[in-house]
């Protein structure tokens, strides 16, 4: 079984591209390791404010539109659950999973869950395998 977390886009797009480092939470979690990112059905709520923001506070210039929505869209690494980060401009708390190893793969639909959840790995197509 491979762990899944369900993240909204745009957020979901920032992860898997190596631009976000940290998913914040209103819950923390122990688990640490690879996980699969699943980008919510839900389509993003940001304004035109909101992806300027982006820009000019980050550097990030995020699609607009044409982000998958539904299904799993890559894969990261889980290293800590903090309750403060200095380090990461994107921490926004109570709590944030760091990430590394962010990596974009190509989009599988599937429905997603609350949570960390689980999926059978021969269930998957192989680049999602470990």
């Amino acid at each position: 079984m491979i762990p899944v977390l369900s993240i909204r886009q745009p957020w979901a797009w920032l992860i898997v591209n190596g631009h976000k480092d940290i998913e914040n939470r209103t819950w923390p979690t122990k688990f640490k390791g690879r996980f699969l990112v699943h980008a919510g059905k839900t389509p993003p709520d940001w304004t035109d404010d909101d992806y300027e923001f982006c820009e000019k506070e980050y550097g990030v210039v995020v699609p607009r539109q044409g982000l998958p929505l539904g299904g799993l869209v890559g894969e990261a690494q889980l290293i800590a659950c903090v309750d403060k980060s200095p380090s990461s401009p994107w921490f926004q708390g109570p709590y944030g999973f760091m990430l590394r190893d962010q990596k974009a793969l190509p989009f599988v639909p599937m429905r997603g869950q609350r949570g960390f959840f689980n999926v059978a790995a021969d269930a998957l197509p192989q680049e999602y395998r470990p």
